[in-house]
């Protein structure tokens, strides 16, 4: 069974300065590395070697190769929403239409900047699971503010809507001659309200407008 570590918000939860160095450092080799390696076959000995920091350095961060990998997917998208001032508020689910953009932006450059060997081995169902787990933070950040009575919870709500955007997205990848990204939003979009609008949106004076992206 894999150990799987999330590490705070693309690190930048971190006020370390020093902590964070360190990461980056780990992150960058790793990032390195699987463009002449695939993942399978780097060693955490690899990655300390080429990040020039120790093994018990490594260990310290994270728990193993596969929890670094998480780290820098999950932390890449992470900080692309922080960038851009990405949130959700669950007071409109049509709201999630940046976190739908950000999306179609990380993976567009994930896919052009990775191998395609890369991109069709093993640890795919990792970027999976980093991607999809990110967008269900955010997500979950705005659905938890309403109290579910009956039907589905936050948590299943917020979970079933991040797959959904992952899977719209990564089939818009795969799309000969695709639709720039602003475009093929607002065909996703209105395949995700629905599932959003299962958890009624939370009690408030006035709905805070969405963030736009910027």
């Amino acid at each position: 069974m894999v150990t799987r570590l999330f590490v705070p918000l693309s690190d930048c939860e971190v006020r370390d300065p020093r902590i964070r160095r360190t990461r980056q450092l780990l992150q960058g080799a790793l990032r390195t590395l699987m463009q002449t390696k695939g993942f399978d076959e780097i060693s955490v000995q690899d990655l300390t070697d080429a990040a020039t920091v120790n093994r018990a350095t490594f260990y310290d961060h994270y728990t193993d190769k596969f929890a670094l990998l998480d780290a820098l997917i999950a932390g890449g998208f992470h900080q692309m929403l922080h960038e851009r001032s990405v949130r959700y508020d669950g007071s409109c689910a049509s709201a999630a239409r940046p976190i739908i953009l950000a999306a179609c932006d990380y993976l567009a450059t994930h896919q052009s900047s990775c191998p395609e060997s890369t991109q069709k081995s093993a640890f795919e169902p990792l970027i999976e699971a980093a991607i999809t787990h990110a967008i269900r933070r955010v997500l979950l950040s705005g659905i938890a503010k309403t109290t579910v009575t009956s039907g589905p919870s936050a948590e299943m709500v917020a979970t079933t809507a991040s797959w959904a955007i992952y899977g719209a997205v990564k089939e818009w990848l795969k799309t000969p001659d695709r639709a720039p990204a602003e475009e093929i939003v607002a065909v996703i979009l209105p395949l995700i309200v629905p599932i959003l609008q299962a958890v009624p949106p939370p009690k408030s004076n006035a709905a805070a407008p969405a963030l736009p992206v910027g």
